[in-house]
C-alpha cells in the first residue's frame, strides 16, 4: 500500500496533469482552445450559458472544438423536461469563484466519508481547477475524523513530493487542528480490525513531525461556498 520512501501511494501524474490540460470554450467571450484554467475562466466568468470543458491532450481538444458542444458537455437545463421526456442534460457541481478563495482555484480540496462511525471510511482529494479527483484511499474501517486527518496529510505529502505550492481546503476543523498539533487524537479502539489504519496514522504523524509544512491549510466555508468539491455526496 505504501510507496517506497513515501507516506502514501502518491499520484506522480499530478504535476503533468495540471501542466498539460487543454480547455475548450464553445460559448464565451472568445470561443477557442486555451492552455490554462485561468485563461479559460477569463472567457467564461460572468457569461450566462457559457459552455466549456477540459481535455487531456491538444488533439482531443481540437476534435471537440470542431464538434457540437452537446456531444461533450452536459449542462444544467433551466426548465427540466416533462416526466417521460429525454433531454440528455444533467446538473453539474458548481465551483466557487476565484475571488471567494483568495483569487485562485489552483488548490486542492479534501474530504472523507464514513458509513457509520466507526465504519467503512474513505477519503479523496480533488483539484479545484476542474474538479478532477487526484487521489482516493479506502474504504477501510475507521472514522470520519480520521479520514479527514489522513486526507490533509496525504495532500501535504503529495504536494511536498511534487514540489508544488498549493492551498489545501478541508471542511473539518477537528482534522485541521489535529494536523497542526501533529497528532491524531482519535478515540477509536486499536484492535485487529483497525491495526492497519493505526499504522497509517502513525506514519502520518511521523511525516508531520519530520517535515516543514509550507502549503496553507484553510477551512472550507460550507455556508458560503456550498459542499466542498471533494464531498462524496452521501448526506
Amino acid at each position: 500500500m505504501l510507496a517506497t520512501s513515501s507516506l502514501f501511494p502518491l499520484n506522480s501524474s499530478l504535476f503533468h496533469f495540471m501542466k498539460k490540460k487543454f480547455y475548450v470554450v464553445w460559448s464565451g467571450l472568445t470561443p477557442g482552445i486555451y492552455r490554462s484554467w485561468d485563461e479559460c475562466q477569463a472567457q467564461i466568468k460572468g457569461v450566462k450559458g457559457a459552455v466549456y470543458k477540459s481535455f487531456a491532450s491538444k488533439e482531443e481538444a481540437e476534435r471537440a472544438y470542431a464538434s457540437p458542444a452537446y456531444e461533450y458537455v452536459r449542462k444544467t437545463h433551466p426548465n427540466p423536461p416533462c416526466e417521460g421526456g429525454s433531454s440528455g442534460l444533467a446538473k453539474q457541481k458548481v465551483l466557487p469563484h476565484r475571488e471567494d478563495l483568495g483569487g485562485s482555484l489552483y488548490a486542492l480540496a479534501v474530504d472523507a466519508a464514513c458509513s457509520g462511525n466507526p465504519g467503512p471510511m474513505e477519503y479523496r482529494g480533488v483539484y479545484l481547477g476542474d474538479g478532477k479527483e487526484i487521489f482516493h484511499f479506502g474504504p477501510v474501517h475507521g472514522t470520519n475524523n480520521i479520514g479527514e486527518f489522513l486526507a490533509i496529510v496525504h495532500a501535504l505529502a503529495l504536494l511536498d513530493k511534487q514540489g508544488l505550492k498549493m492551498t489545501i481546503y478541508s471542511d473539518s476543523r477537528t482534522a485541521i487542528g489535529w494536523v497542526r498539533k501533529k497528532c491524531c487524537k482519535t478515540q477509536l479502539e486499536r484492535n485487529e480490525t483497525t491495526e492497519q489504519l493505526f499504522q497509517l496514522i502513525e506514519r502520518a504523524e511521523a511525516w508531520l513531525k519530520s517535515h516543514r509544512v509550507t502549503n496553507p491549510i484553510v477551512k472550507w466555508e460550507t455556508d458560503q461556498w456550498g459542499e466542498i468539491p471533494a464531498d462524496f455526496g452521501r448526506k
